[in-house]
């Protein structure tokens, strides 16, 4: 069964990625099922097999945020 959610890497808890799904429920993924640089704020998607980083979804949304927040600190 593929699985089509995606996930935000949330914050680290353990031997646990505490990750936010798209549909906004939070789920622990262990982290030796994950690859091995991954940081928060990183999308994840799962292929079948295993987790992939997306890179182009994590670098669009990391632009997102960054366009959001430049005005705060002036």
């Amino acid at each position: 069964m593929e699985d089509k959610h995606t996930y935000t890497i949330d914050r680290f808890e353990g031997k646990y990625a505490v990750c936010e799904r798209d549909d906004l429920k939070f789920v622990n993924i262990l982290l030796k099922e994950l690859p091995k640089d991954i940081k928060e704020g990183d999308i994840l998607k799962y292929n079948g097999k295993e987790y992939i980083v997306d890179i182009p979804e994590t670098e669009k949304r990391k632009k997102e945020i960054e366009d959001l927040t430049k005005d705060l600190w002036i």
